[in-house]
């Protein structure tokens, strides 16, 4: 079962979201929250496998809700999905860094949100290779954060290429294909890469990758 908070200060599309989800067997709406304030409270006494959070609320917004989130070991597997209205802006990008695992549109057809929903809470990647890459776009059109980000040292020559290729938004299957190696063993490469660079997912993986100077604007 699918452990699901949902954090907006929006009756409406709560009330649209859960319903959507109580339709399904496998997911549970656990708690509604209508701020971050009192979503990091549910997400403290629930411990849902997903939050819902709005990226723009009252009290406390959805940036600095995933920030307490991600910064709580006790709240370690739970994965944030961040709902906006707008797509990807600086909000967006702001929530990944802070350790969101990816991001929804409100306007998001059913079948896609509930896709979405169960990719995440298996851990794997809920940005798709194009949706990566209009990330990256997005990324390298604006300077280099002043913080130097997270060292690679410890990363293998192998690993820090497949970094490298998660950055430039190729799937698991495309960095198997240029690396000639198998799908398993390039999925292996970067759940170890995200380990020893303590990146929570996917998408927190390619803007590490940037903030560390793997990859720059000038080679991808």
């Amino acid at each position: 079962m699918i452990r699901v908070l949902l954090v907006d200060d929006q009756p409406l599309i709560r009330s649209g979201f859960r319903a959507l989800l109580d339709l399904e067997d496998d997911i549970e709406v656990v708690a509604e929250a209508t701020n971050g304030n009192e979503g990091l409270e549910l997400a403290e006494e629930h411990v849902p496998d997903i939050a819902l959070i709005d990226i723009q609320m009252p009290v406390m917004d959805g940036i600095e809700t995933t920030q307490r989130i991600a910064d709580d070991p006790a709240l370690a597997s739970v994965h944030v999905i961040i709902l906006t209205d707008y797509g990807l802006d600086e909000y967006v990008f702001n929530a990944l860094r802070a350790g969101a695992a990816g991001f929804l549109v409100k306007d998001i057809v059913p079948e896609d949100f509930l896709h979405a929903v169960r990719v995440a809470a298996r851990g794997d990647a809920l940005l798709a290779p194009s949706i990566t890459r209009k990330l990256i776009n997005q990324y390298v059109s604006q300077p280099l954060p002043s913080a130097t980000g997270p060292a690679l040292e410890e990363l293998t020559s192998r690993e820090r290429e497949a970094v490298a290729l998660v950055a430039h938004g190729l799937s698991n299957d495309e960095i198997a294909d240029r690396m000639v190696i198998s799908p398993l063993t390039a999925k292996t490469h970067v759940n170890r890469a995200m380990t020893k660079i303590h990146a929570r997912d996917r998408a927190q993986l390619v803007v590490l990758a940037y903030e560390s100077g793997l990859v720059t604007p000038r080679n991808s």
